[in-house]
């Protein structure tokens, strides 16, 4: 695969086959970021699960201590005075019947995050083939369906992130923007690190987290060692 010339020069901070210690793999993370825009830094986790096994399932969230740098926007589908306290916690969206039909019927998915009061499922469980694919369908795993709607839409706000892993036993996590510099990027990279470990399944055998890897959104893979999680 043929690569661009900013790849290329960010890819030469990056000593081949090195597993970096998580400070030094958050600096140079940061430094190969040399796109015109303020790049995400992500981070990628492959676990020594299976994730075909309900038992061996890690799926969560975490608020990240320095938010993602992102606006987000909040979806709340409740009635009442949930929708009320919604509002004043500051969602953008909140309905129940009139949004799960604009759902339906015009494909708007203009937000970022649903939140559901859990009276609510009966309703949004018709959203299951729209929502789900784009992960963004409400659990109470992720503490999207809760009756504390208002605290879940200021978590979401202050930066509050879905971890899961995909079919290929990976977890893949924005943890930040380049802007926000070393030290604010590995404090919500210790974050997420720190839920992740926390979720292990107690079916887990051997190894469970067998690598880590760090990348801007243009820039290159940046090994982590992972000996330090405790394995």
């Amino acid at each position: 695969m043929k690569h661009g010339k900013k790849y290329n020069e960010s890819a030469k901070l990056i000593e081949k086959g090195k597993l970096y210690d998580l400070e030094e793999a958050v600096e140079v993370a940061v430094k190969t970021g040399s796109a015109k825009f303020d790049e995400t830094v992500e981070v990628h986790v492959r676990l020594g699960v299976d994730s075909r096994h309900a038992d061996q399932q890690v799926r969560g969230a975490v608020v990240l201590p320095n938010g993602t740098g992102k606006t987000v926007r909040t979806l709340v589908l409740t009635k009442g005075d949930k929708a009320d306290a919604a509002k004043e916690a500051g969602a953008d969206f909140v309905g129940a019947e009139d949004l799960v039909a604009k759902i339906q019927n015009e494909n708007w998915l203009d937000f970022d995050v649903v939140i559901a009061s859990p009276d609510m499922m009966g309703m949004v469980g018709r959203l299951g083939k729209v929502l789900g694919p784009r992960g963004l369908m409400p659990s109470p795993k992720a503490g999207t369906v809760t009756p504390d709607v208002a605290k879940a839409v200021t978590e979401a706000k202050a930066g509050k992130i879905e971890y899961r892993l995909d079919k290929t036993n990976i977890i893949h996590c924005p943890i930040g923007r380049v802007s926000f510099g070393a030290d604010k990027v590995k404090e919500n990279l210790e974050a997420v690190m720190s839920a992740i470990v926390k979720a292990k399944p107690a079916a887990t055998k051997g190894q469970y987290i067998k690598s880590c890897v760090l990348a801007t959104t243009m820039g290159p893979g940046v090994k982590l060692n992972v000996a330090r999680f405790g394995n």
